[in-house]
């Protein structure tokens, strides 16, 4: 049994959060012991198994010193093989906490790194993640990124996020037009993703207006919610589209309206690697997705969905169109989208490749009858 810790300061739940639970529940399943510390407010929190392996705790800010060593004191009394820091805040909070510690009682210090941000380059960011045994990055892209960053390149390894095929297989689907009040007979496109600038969902809007000149009855709806919400209720009305785009908030029964769409779309301007296409490409969905960060590396160009340049909303519309005019098409991209999915991003290869960096840190053999390609594949 191999124990580990899991750090998530998070208060919303994003992609990362759910990459989080479904690692930990992973371990658990496979014999192994995973304890979450989490934010006491958050919604990882509330969606994990109670018990004494959550541990609600979390910086009020950055450098937050009392958390840090709250933190090292649970450390010193549990005593995990691995502490596994999932969100830059976590990096912050672990870090400190295994300074407080004497180096022989410091367990293996393994860092996410799920965005295609650039590190920082001051004095903390660079101490920080120093201390890191591995970086586990979400997507070969955001793997370079790290190590022009100047993390060593052995150090860096890309584990793809996973998906359970499975599980949204069995889904039902909802009907999306009779949930949402959409016209009977309209094509939808949707777009799945936290309203923040670097989700580019106002390129979207702008493509719009073209489809809705070809096609006069598609709906656009965009699931979630974030600051810009304002900002882009502001654009779909100056640009005429009320009827047409529809900022629909967090739906809990998401993945089952997106079984209904008939394409997924995804903006981005920077993406790690974008599990809102997996879920998708695991409802059999076609998808328009920009070339941002890790996304070339989910989206077969041409065989499970469309690639365009970032921030081109012509090019977007010009996608789309093509997938809302060919049904076949669109079929056909789905089916082959699930079948990449299942063999290539599923939560099992995850938690496997993750458990093989955490046996690699802390120097022990690699377990065998992995079923699943070696790092890196």
């Amino acid at each position: 049994m191999l124990f580990s810790l899991h750090v998530d300061t998070a208060v919303s739940w994003r992609g990362g959060q759910s990459q989080v639970l479904q690692t930990v529940m992973g371990l658990r399943a496979r014999g192994h012991r995973a304890v979450l510390v989490a934010h006491p407010k958050g919604e990882l929190a509330r969606r994990a198994q109670e018990g004494h392996d959550l541990i609600r705790l979390a910086p009020l800010h950055e450098v937050d010193f009392a958390a840090a060593l709250k933190l090292s004191r649970m450390l010193l009394e549990l005593r995990p093989a691995v502490v596994h820091a999932h969100d830059p805040h976590a990096v912050a909070m672990t870090a400190m906490a295994l300074s407080m510690l004497g180096r022989e009682k410091r367990p293996a210090l393994v860092v996410a790194r799920r965005v295609d941000f650039h590190l920082k380059q001051n004095s903390f960011s660079r101490w920080k993640y120093k201390l890191a045994d591995s970086v586990v990055c979400s997507s070969n892209a955001i793997r370079a990124m790290v190590v022009a960053d100047g993390i060593p390149d052995d150090r860096a390894v890309t584990v793809y996020e996973g998906v359970d095929v499975d599980r949204i297989a069995a889904i039902p689907a909802a009907d999306v037009h009779t949930e949402l009040w959409l016209p009977p007979h309209a094509l939808v496109v949707g777009n799945i993703a936290a309203l923040v600038a670097h989700k580019g969902q106002r390129y979207l809007i702008e493509a719009t207006p073209v489809i809705v000149n070809a096609l006069p009855d598609v709906q656009v709806l965009i699931f979630g919610e974030g600051e810009l919400r304002p900002q882009l209720q502001r654009q779909i009305k100056a640009l005429g589209l009320d009827r047409h785009v529809r900022l629909v908030g967090f739906q809990p029964n998401v993945l089952a309206l997106v079984k209904s769409l008939d394409v997924f779309v995804m903006s981005s301007i920077t993406e790690g690697l974008g599990t809102s296409i997996l879920d998708a490409m695991a409802s059999s969905k076609a998808v328009v997705a920009t070339e941002a960060g890790g996304i070339p590396e989910v989206v077969e160009h041409g065989v499970t969905g469309l690639l365009v340049p970032v921030q081109k909303p012509a090019a977007m519309a010009e996608a789309i169109l093509r997938l809302l005019n060919d049904a076949p098409l669109r079929a056909q991209m789905g089916k082959a989208g699930l079948e990449r999915v299942r063999a290539r991003f599923s939560v099992d290869r995850m938690v496997d490749q993750t458990l093989a960096v955490y046996e690699r840190v802390v120097g022990m053999r690699p377990s065998t009858g992995n079923a699943y390609p070696p790092l890196g594949d």
